[in-house]
């Protein structure tokens, strides 16, 4: 009986079945940011009130991000920066007041195994994503929506297809499937539950290419301890206190 309790303890619960809304939808719209990286030491004339055309340009990568705290702090893909070794410089555009505002980023952390990064950006950012709560589960089939650049605006949601479980006693980043098929720019893009809090990160969309025609099969994401997460913030703040600050 006891083993029974426990294994009951372990299994995840029902999923919910109301998808994002609204507000959701609204609030993956306040928060839409992208990542560019460039030789340029100045991207201020590319955007004119709309996200460049990224992958129309000889020198430029770039993806997505996720604003996770008021001073300025993202999350993306760590592979958006791959580029970033040569050289080139990394910069967040980041939607805030109906407008777009853009800053040079710097690279507080990098994971390549976990495919994530962490930048931080001299701007205030008080449209921010709060993490879904680490003790919670997230059931596989919890409806979500996507925030990367390109997928984002598009009307339509998915669904995890990877249970998560509580974050208790697990220290590193855990991969995850869902069911929205992804295109270019959406790395590094948030995907978000219903309420609007922060499932993870986008990493890699997949397709079967059996012959001429692809088929879609899952993209992937990423959802680090978000513990961790904190902690780097907390370090960096405290190591850079005064050396960049927040341009209101």
């Amino acid at each position: 009986m006891l083993a029974g309790l426990l294994a009951q303890g372990c299994m995840a619960p029902q999923p919910e079945r109301v998808p994002p809304g609204r507000t959701a939808r609204l609030m993956v719209a306040e928060r839409v940011s992208a990542v560019v990286v460039t030789r340029r030491d100045n991207i201020q004339n590319w955007t004119d009130g709309r996200l460049p055309k990224i992958y129309e340009r000889d020198d430029v990568d770039g993806g997505s991000a996720a604003p996770i705290a008021p001073d300025g702090y993202f999350l993306t893909a760590d592979h958006v920066l791959e580029r970033v070794r040569t050289g080139r410089h990394a910069f967040v555009i980041y939607h805030t007041g109906g407008s777009l505002v853009t800053a040079k980023a710097r690279v507080v952390w990098r994971s390549g195994s976990a495919d994530l990064a962490l930048l931080k950006v001299p701007l205030a950012t008080p449209k921010f994503y709060q993490w879904t709560p680490p003790q919670h589960w997230l059931p596989a089939g919890t409806p979500i929506i996507h925030g990367g650049i390109a997928t984002g605006f598009k009307p339509g949601t998915g669904k995890l297809a990877t249970a998560l479980a509580p974050e208790h006693g697990f220290t590193g980043a855990r991969k995850f499937e869902i069911d929205i098929p992804l295109q270019p720019g959406d790395s590094g893009g948030p995907v978000v539950d219903a309420h609007g809090g922060l499932v993870g990160i986008n990493s890699a969309v997949e397709f079967l290419v059996p012959m001429d025609t692809a088929f879609f099969v899952d993209s992937e994401g990423t959802r680090p301890n978000t513990r961790m997460i904190d902690d780097l913030i907390k370090r960096d703040r405290a190591r850079n206190s005064g050396a960049n600050p927040v341009v209101e």
